[in-house]
């Protein structure tokens, strides 16, 4: 951060510990809670022996208002998700309920992940049946902003190769596969990044963050999150056997999944191809537009991902094609 941004980010400090002392109906002293890929701060304070989360959305880069409604939306169908307790829209301030200290990202391991993940799953079927009214759609417009952001951030800035022909015809193919994959699944409630950095461990576990970009799109999708996710990768046939398990309990929910277990399987990889590459593209983007260079240190992960994908599906030349290039080109 420049200074001059630093010095934004202090004035707006000050003013938040200045409006949550108001709201809360006593002083604060907070302390930086967690660190965030987007322009949000999150702060925590003790007020009357509570913890309580501060959030700082500065308006101009951060929009608090979907966060307010989907808050909503969750809470009503019994997904935890912490509580609004004061809100300032006009200057991007919120006081919510504190989830705890730890989400599932440090939490999992090898052994609990089984009975931990049989809870996240039992979440994610209440989630998915939340009310999507009014929520924006997974559409065609919004898969190919998505995808659009590997070229331009990954290719183009990271590679500097937007400019190389083969590959851009074989992305087009591709995302073309992968949206005609995405649109043709059935629609529920959507989180976009149900993932174990955003699950908190708490009572009941898990607890649910980062819910603000929420919208109506493809069943497959959160349960591709979930289990291949940013920052932990698991061994292939565990994760066969969870997504297994999730179509099961979907089925028995009434979620519109294939009947067919196969069929969900290949969705959810075809689906998880499209937001591993916008996921690289976001990294990307992190990294030259927002000064975070360690977002990008994941991305091997993800290429990984797509490297399983390509194998599974024939149909998938062009995405073999396209890690071939990246490979004689970075090799």
């Amino acid at each position: 951060m420049t200074a001059t941004g630093q010095g934004e980010a202090d004035t707006r400090f000050q003013a938040l510990c200045a409006w949550a002392g108001a709201a809360l109906g006593e002083p604060v002293a907070p302390v930086p809670a967690s660190a965030d890929a987007s322009f949000r701060r999150y702060f925590r304070c003790q007020v009357a022996g509570r913890s309580v989360i501060l959030m700082d959305a500065p308006p101009a880069q951060e929009d608090s208002a979907p966060f307010v409604d989907i808050a909503g939306r969750l809470t009503r169908a019994g997904v935890p998700v912490p509580e609004i307790l004061a809100l300032d829209l006009s200057r991007g301030f919120m006081a919510l309920s504190d989830l705890g200290r730890e989400t599932w990202l440090t939490a999992l391991t090898p052994e609990n992940a089984d009975a931990w993940f049989s809870q996240a799953l039992d979440t994610l079927i209440t989630l998915q049946q939340a009310d999507t009214g009014g929520l924006p759609v997974y559409d065609d417009a919004l898969l190919r902003r998505e995808l659009a952001l590997f070229p331009d951030w990954y290719l183009g800035r990271h590679l500097h190769a937007a400019d190389d022909p083969r590959l851009m015809s074989v992305l087009t193919t591709l995302n073309d596969q992968l949206v005609e994959a995405a649109l043709a699944q059935r629609q529920v409630f959507v989180h976009r990044d149900y993932m174990p950095r955003n699950l908190m461990v708490s009572t009941p576990n898990p607890g649910v963050l980062d819910f603000q970009d929420a919208v109506r799109g493809p069943v497959s999708y959160d349960p591709v999150c979930l289990f291949r996710d940013a920052f932990i990768s698991w061994p292939e046939s565990r994760v066969l056997g969870w997504l297994a398990d999730y179509h099961g309990r979907a089925l028995s929910a009434g979620l519109p999944v294939p009947a067919e277990r196969d069929a969900f399987l290949r969705d959810a990889d075809l689906m998880g191809a499209q937001r591993h590459l916008k996921v690289i593209g976001i990294f990307a983007r992190i990294r030259y537009r927002d000064g975070k260079p360690r977002y990008l240190d994941d991305a091997p992960r993800f290429f990984a991902y797509l490297q399983a994908v390509a194998t599974r599906h024939p149909e998938l030349e062009a995405l073999r094609r396209l890690l071939a290039l990246l490979a004689e080109r970075e090799g």
